[in-house]
């Protein structure tokens, strides 16, 4: 029972103090207008520059939305513990470890999929954008493996952050660096070859392609290696970033720098 309690509520009450008990002046700006600008940018770019129609930016941006509601939140989900002075008793508490990262995690996939979901719903509002209504469920399957990854990806950069002062500025690379690997808003079969490796092994690259495959019509059955090859890579990142959070952590206590790194 106080495993779940853990889990739950422990991971709730954390993430609600991301942003400031979710208060509507920081969540709204931060979490859903970034993205919304974010997404007409590069649609109303691309007309300019006729590179790819509005599906193609639409579908891009809205994916990698959940990276950044998971990169971001996860980091900061971490850093602000160490930050505000509560790491060290949480990490003195008998509470598993394994109840605290999973705790912290699941509220962030839930934000992702919500906010990559509202990026979606601005391209249909504001741009040339209309999925078919078939594809709307396998899409949502397709979000939540990506906000998934994404998550877990922020997780090994937060347990990162244990070791370094400047989290935030290798949340911010790794985040922007997603636009350019990834195949966001640049086709990823343009980019030179080594690009393209580096990102077959990141987050959101194969939601995107099995997103507009989907919104092209294509049928679930058809993408699932996509999607499993997301899912795997997610599941890859979060067993590194608990191991590397174990390690740091046993680290810290043996030389009492958990706070002072």
């Amino acid at each position: 029972m106080n495993t779940f309690r853990v889990l739950t509520i422990g991971g709730l009450l954390a993430y609600r103090a991301l942003f400031n008990w979710i208060h509507p002046a920081i969540y709204i700006p931060s979490v859903l207008g970034f993205p919304m600008f974010q997404i007409l940018f590069f649609a109303y770019l691309g007309r300019f520059s006729g590179l790819r129609d509005d599906a193609f930016f639409v579908t891009g941006n809205a994916i990698q939305a959940a990276g950044m509601a998971g990169i971001y939140a996860s980091v900061f989900t971490i850093g602000n513990d160490r930050f505000y002075g509560t790491l060290g008793p949480l990490l003195a508490s008998p509470a598993s470890r394994a109840a605290l990262f999973t705790g912290r995690a699941l509220p962030i996939v839930a934000n992702g999929l919500f906010v990559s979901a509202f990026g979606f719903v601005v391209g249909w509002a504001f741009l040339d954008f209309e999925p078919p209504l078939g594809s709307l469920l396998p899409l949502a399957l397709v979000i939540l493996v990506s906000a998934f990854a994404t998550t877990a990806f922020g997780m090994l950069l937060g347990s990162i952050g244990l070791r370094t002062k400047d989290i935030l500025l290798i949340s911010n690379l790794a985040y922007f660096l997603m636009w350019l690997f990834c195949g966001v808003n640049v086709p990823l079969d343009t980019l030179p070859g080594w690009m393209q490796i580096v990102g077959e092994g990141l987050p959101v690259t194969h939601a995107v392609a099995a997103a507009r495959e989907l919104i092209d019509g294509a049928a679930l059955g058809s993408v699932w290696r996509l999607v499993a090859a997301e899912a795997g890579i997610g599941a890859g990142y979060l067993i590194a970033a608990f191991a590397l959070f174990r390690v740091f952590e046993r680290e810290a206590r043996r030389h009492a720098t958990l706070e002072t790194t």
